[in-house]
């Protein structure tokens, strides 16, 4: 039942329809109204408009490719465009959601903070308002906040703690976690340890909130265990909304038992795969078909849609076995490889390029070519409008969060510059993050803060260039060239070197024994030593080996 949690977009995708679905809304009213013009001269009775308008809903469709072992993909796709994709590979399965028994290495009282080793590569961040009271070495007041303590004082080291990640690893930093613990199910979420309760501010209405708060009270959950109810329980009925309660009340004695009977550090609970995580966070029934190309997954999905109620079941699921995959028959695998690149091409022929940087996501958006038949600021303005919806889309489709800088093509127009505002704001409103959206200002730029769901997406299927180390960037042969002799001629000034023997990438010895053999004579004469460069083929562009040989004692100082 813990594969359950997600139709938190079902109502809200039919009320928040992006713009262009509405014109053609408005268009198919408009023709519409001709044929029935037409049809009445013919005796003939129109066709009812609220037919016409069920058939104007987006069609949405589920690929999930868990073929081979070492990758799982899933793409969702809306008449056939991407427009959510999430992978998880051997090498970077997720750990966020996961709940370890760790031991308390470390106390940092600058930083307000403990580092928690919970057996894997790096010990985890915990800070210290994510200690709960019940962890405090002492007794302290119920009404005690923690900025009013100090970490040194009430928590010691070597304490054993139960955390669940809540970020995760990245770089050189470990992954944050905390001792509120969160349980989600498709319909609630338990907390345990925590007093509070709440349902979500997208079920607005007041006498469904009453009513699902009412069906929580009726689980008698204990006092100790917080919860949340989630909006896909706003057509869910009274037995499958306890019914998943009650699964997740069994799942937290399982993880008590367990964090009292091993040995820290361990792994208590582990997070379910990618493709349980997204039925529960991500389903909705306007999914109209779910296509597998692999049969324990495909029992997976079917196992989790007969957990819901009858009326919702109406999604159709189906095993792909064509000789084809999955991805290729439905043509995706370019729009997925788009993710990857900078650049994202624009229907009118503009662009937009997307640079993450350390500090914020920088966004910039090009015109392209402009047509010579319009009017030059409606281009602009076109170019905008489609960059906002572009934007919105690859910030879901990449999970870019943090501080996200966009900067527009500029605008004379002020009721241009709002139109494009509400684009942005009309587009982002589909994001399951927690966005923040500034104006425009008089440079050209948006602001826009958002929240991170999961580790970037190139994690586990990129890695580093070797050769560019990240960069982007080599330097050219004649660059390194010349700073290799720099640091030779610095070697060789020094009176005890007598021997200088290096190791340079072809193009690179090449050019010097080629273009700089002049030099390297007169180094020699000059400082009475012996220099001798080797080409070595499999050296990458950018590495090489300097070997200075003292006369004294032969010792070797490699500088790389």
């Amino acid at each position: 039942m813990n594969e359950e949690k997600t139709q938190e977009t079902t109502v809200e995708e039919k009320a928040e329809l992006p713009a262009p679905v509405k014109k053609t809304r408005s268009r198919s009213r408009k023709s519409s109204a001709k044929k029935t013009a037409a049809e009445k001269s013919k005796g003939q009775q129109p066709p009812a408009e609220s037919l016409e308008e069920k058939s104007d809903g987006p069609a949405l469709k589920l690929l999930i490719n868990s073929e081979e072992p070492e990758e799982a993909r899933i793409a969702l796709l809306e008449n056939g465009k991407l427009i959510s994709f999430h992978v998880e590979t051997i090498s970077s399965a997720q750990t966020k959601g996961n709940i370890y028994k760790g031991i308390i290495t470390a106390i940092e009282p600058n930083l307000q903070a403990v580092f928690v080793d919970m057996g894997i590569e790096r010990n985890g961040f915990l800070p210290f308002g994510d200690i709960h009271p019940e962890y405090y070495c002492k007794d302290v007041p119920s009404s005690t906040h923690w900025k009013e303590l100090k970490i040194q004082e009430v928590i010691r080291k070597g304490q054993e703690v139960l955390v669940e990640v809540v970020k995760e690893a990245t770089g050189n930093k470990g992954a944050s976690v905390t001792t509120y613990l969160s349980m989600p199910g498709r319909y609630v979420v338990l907390m345990p340890g925590s007093d509070s309760h709440g349902i979500s501010r997208k079920i607005e209405d007041e006498s469904l909130r009453s009513k699902l708060r009412e069906i929580v009270s009726s689980a008698n959950l204990p006092e100790e265990i917080g919860y949340i109810v989630r909006t896909a329980s706003k057509d869910v009925t009274k037995t499958a909304l306890l019914q998943d309660i009650r699964y997740q009340l069994n799942l937290w004695k399982e993880i008590k038992k367990r964090g009292q009977t091993l040995t820290a550090p361990a792994l208590i609970y582990k997070e379910q795969d990618v493709t349980a995580r997204f039925l529960r966070d991500h389903f909705t029934h306007e999914i109209q078909e779910i296509l597998v190309d692999n049969q324990i997954t495909y029992d997976q999905v079917v196992n989790f849609l007969k957990l819901l109620p009858a009326r919702q079941r109406i999604t159709k699921v189906k095993l792909h076995k064509g000789a084809r995959p999955i991805f290729n028959l439905y043509q995706i695998e370019e729009q997925i490889e788009q993710i990857y690149q900078p650049s994202v091409s624009l229907p009118s022929g503009g662009s937009i390029v997307i640079n993450p940087t350390e500090a914020l996501v920088a966004i910039d958006v090009n015109s392209g070519r402009t047509s010579k038949d319009k009017n030059f600021e409606e281009t602009i303005f076109l170019a905008n409008m489609e960059a906002a919806e572009e934007m919105a889309r690859q910030l879901r489709l990449r999970d870019l969060g943090g501080l996200i800088v966009v900067d527009f093509i500029d605008m004379r127009d002020k009721k241009h510059i709002r139109e494009v505002e509400k684009q942005v704001k009309a587009c982002m409103k589909h994001d399951k993050a927690k966005v923040d959206i500034s104006r425009i200002s008089k440079f050209g730029l948006i602001q826009i803060s958002r929240q991170r769901l999961g580790p970037p997406v190139q994690k586990g299927s990129y890695i580093i260039c070797e050769h560019c180390q990240g960069l982007g960037m080599i330097r050219s042969v004649e660059t390194m060239a010349l700073a290799q002799l720099r640091r030779i001629h610095t070697g060789a000034i020094k009176k005890a070197t007598e021997k200088i023997t290096c190791r340079f990438p072809l193009p690179v010895a090449q050019y010097l024994l080629n273009q700089k053999r002049a030099d390297l004579v007169e180094l020699e004469e000059k400082y009475n030593v012996s220099i001798t460069i080797m080409p070595d083929p499999d050296m990458n562009p950018n590495q090489a080996q300097v070997d200075f040989h003292k006369s004294t004692e032969e010792q070797q100082q490699p500088i790389s």
